[in-house]
């Protein structure tokens, strides 16, 4: 694997386990906000119509929701290949979501807990949304780790 300066990390990028992880990533989204949609507009004070406005905008939390989960998928499996010091088919499934779990403890939840205090958000909210984060790392980290 190359520095960051000669950009060849991109070359040896397995794109179809960053593809496959990002929609099993957004099928867990679908699940979880399926099953905690009530208690999460709750945790918001919004109701349906104010979060998901008819028109042509309406699909645009997703686009972003899956440009930014294939960022973190992406980023996963460099940071993977780094920290346990591999090539990428060598990824081990276990590895991915140890680092998986450490993002979400370092950065996620972190950033999280500190937004929601100072916006005054209910703590079900913070624990809705960084739970499906969790899920959503360790659902990554499993499908890089078979597949990358």
């Amino acid at each position: 694997m190359g520095d960051f300066g000669d950009m060849s990390h991109f070359a040896d990028i397995n794109w179809l386990a960053v593809l496959l992880a990002t929609v099993a990533s957004m099928a867990l989204g679908m699940a979880w906000y399926t099953i905690l949609g009530n208690q999460w507009m709750a945790a918001l004070g919004k109701t349906r119509e104010e979060l998901m406005p008819e028109g042509k905008n309406a699909s645009m939390p997703f686009v972003i929701a899956g440009v930014c989960q294939l960022v973190m998928v992406y980023f996963m499996l460099l940071l993977t290949r780094s920290i346990m010091d591999t090539s990428a088919v060598d990824i081990q499934v276990w590895d991915a979501v140890l680092v998986g779990a450490h993002m979400w403890f370092g950065f996620v939840l972190t950033s999280t807990l500190l937004n929601h205090a100072y916006q005054g958000q209910k703590l079900s909210l913070t624990i809705i949304d960084t739970g499906y984060l969790l899920g959503v790392l360790l659902v990554q980290g499993v499908v890089i780790g078979l597949l990358a």
